[in-house]
């Protein structure tokens, strides 16, 4: 399968334009590039994948190359996919199909108990819960296009991870969803970094999340801070990498106090840690 992927990409850059994707195959929940180098009268323009369009943007430090990022949902199953790259040929409109393959991703389960009323909702809360994820998915939906990032991602804190990204997550016995990011171990108190560059946009205590923070880095990617016991940044504010934008806690739906770290790129839910690990390699 991957042989003959990479015939197909390989086909593409001797026909069509010089193009380089980081991973042909990419499990449900994880982020791939694809990088163009810019060629004469070859104009790059967008790329589709289902039905999502990925914008192609300038490479923030190399000016000959330009950039698209593919995240994968997490419940998306097992199979090849057609991802469709429209760009312009001496100013004449055309596209060129490439192959990328998604793998199962394999993601363990995982048994937490909590308080009832945290996982069967009553009235009040079932409607604050879907408020705040409109709110979220409006946040998410949007793409700053400038890039405010200058230089590779950090952790947001320096401690040991209890819980990765993609675990099933059963509450009380009850299948409900998967863990949408990266737990890390902290007693409440503990300082929180922004991990790269970023204008806040969201600062609020939320029914599952708790305390949260969004920062939003351009370009659709997004991190985000939940559980927070306190706050130390505005909406609206531009934040520097590695400042301190509020303590951890243990608010929200939890079990204890901790810092849960995720990522969304494209209004994607995707496994944060691969996705900076990807940036911080190909782009910074």
């Amino acid at each position: 399968m991957k042989f003959l992927i990479t015939l197909v990409i390989f086909a593409s850059t001797i026909f069509a334009f010089n193009l380089h994707i980081s991973d042909s195959t990419v499990a449900n929940g994880k982020t791939t590039i694809i990088e163009f180098t810019k060629e004469k009268n070859i104009g790059y323009k967008k790329v589709i994948l289902g039905k999502k369009v990925h914008k192609i943007y300038q490479h923030p430090l190399d000016a000959s190359k330009m950039y698209a990022l593919i995240p994968i949902s997490y419940y998306e199953k097992p199979s090849d996919k057609k991802v469709k790259i429209i760009y312009t040929d001496k100013g004449k409109e055309k596209n060129k199909i490439i192959l990328l393959y998604v793998e199962d991703g394999k993601y363990k389960q995982e048994k937490i108990k909590v308080q009832k009323s945290k996982v069967t909702l009553n009235k009040k809360d079932k409607k604050r819960a879907s408020i705040e994820y409109a709110q979220a998915m409006k946040i998410y939906s949007a793409s700053t296009p400038k890039n405010l990032i200058h230089s590779k991602f950090i952790a947001p804190m320096d401690s040991k991870i209890t819980s990765s990204f993609g675990k099933a997550r059963v509450y009380n016995e009850t299948l409900n969803g998967y863990h949408s990011g990266t737990d890390y171990r902290a007693k409440v108190g503990t300082p929180i970094k922004a991990s790269n560059d970023g204008i806040v946009v969201l600062v609020k205590d939320r029914f599952y999340s708790g305390g949260t923070v969004i920062l939003d880095h351009g370009r659709g990617i997004y991190t985000c801070y939940y559980h927070m016991s306190d706050f130390n940044v505005k909406k609206g504010q531009k934040i520097k990498k590695a400042d301190v934008i509020g303590l951890s806690g243990v608010s929200g739906r939890v079990t204890g106090p901790h810092l849960h770290f995720s990522a969304r790129v494209g209004g994607e839910q995707v496994d944060p840690l691969q996705l900076i690990d990807l940036l911080n390699k190909k782009l910074f």
